[in-house]
């Protein structure tokens, strides 16, 4: 049985943000229990997941590639917000765990993401087609970033341990920004052609509901736009919330904190 729909939106979508903010609130100044833990818990989950289902809307309705860099955004978003709340929650402890999420992350992308996404279009299309030029530029940038950011620091000498001194660090910060900022350029204005899906090329609709979903009204667009601040809203302080208790079980269990 579909689900009901609202401004072309299942209901649960509009739900779940709105049920987030309402434990945020309601978990304000409280020990929590595990109950309301566990509620948290399933919360944030399916908070993240209808963020990300919101991002997607507007993707759409903005069109390639700007949708692409929407989904990053806001990915993005839900990434730093778990891990500062989990380095705010481990003290000392925690210094770290932004390097290993962030090459944690890359393993998976590259790996596991890359990997299921070939078999996945392999299995429903035969032959796999992709753009050459986008997919090496945006590998050529995640090279550079993480041997400037997880490679380098292990090789400098100014400081003791894989670290970078507050000069080097702030020479590699603006690198990355640097590098970054030149990559958007050059997918939303200079070759944003070559992020482009090839039916675009022979004068093919992209949005047609052969190639993508069809494109999302303004009100639906902009309804998920508040949902999505709603929800990123909800990730952040509920991840907050929940970090302590993250904390607790993994040294319940004798786990290193990374």
């Amino acid at each position: 049985m579909p689900l009901p729909r609202f401004l072309d939106l299942p209901i649960i979508t509009i739900v779940v943000p709105i049920v987030a903010l309402g434990l945020l609130i309601s978990g304000f100044g409280d020990s929590a229990s595990t109950l309301f833990l566990a509620l948290v818990a399933l919360a944030l989950i399916a908070t993240v997941l209808v963020a990300v289902v919101h991002a997607e809307v507007i993707a759409h309705r903005v069109g390639e590639p700007l949708g692409t860099l929407m989904l990053a955004l806001a990915v993005t978003v839900i990434e730093v917000s778990l891990i500062v709340s989990m380095m705010l929650a481990g003290g000392d402890d925690a210094r770290s765990l932004a390097r290993d999420t962030v090459f944690a992350t890359v393993m998976i992308i590259c790996n596991g993401v890359v990997g299921i996404c070939l078999l996945a279009g392999s299995i429903r299309h035969g032959i796999v087609t992709f753009r050459a030029e986008g997919s090496s530029s945006a590998l050529s940038v995640l090279v550079a970033l993480t041997t400037l950011t997880l490679i380098l620091p292990q090789f400098t000498t100014t400081t003791p341990g894989p670290t970078y001194s507050p000069a080097q660090l702030g020479f590699a910060s603006l690198m990355s920004l640097i590098l970054y900022l030149v990559f958007v350029f050059v997918q939303t204005v200079r070759h944003k052609d070559h992020f482009l899906p090839h039916a675009a090329e022979r004068g093919e609709g992209i949005n047609d509901a052969s190639q993508h979903h069809s494109r999302p009204l303004l009100s639906t667009a902009s309804a998920s736009f508040v949902l999505l601040l709603v929800a990123l809203a909800g990730v952040v302080g509920l991840a907050k919330q929940l970090s302590p208790a993250i904390k607790s079980g993994v040294q319940a269990i004798s786990a290193p904190l990374s």
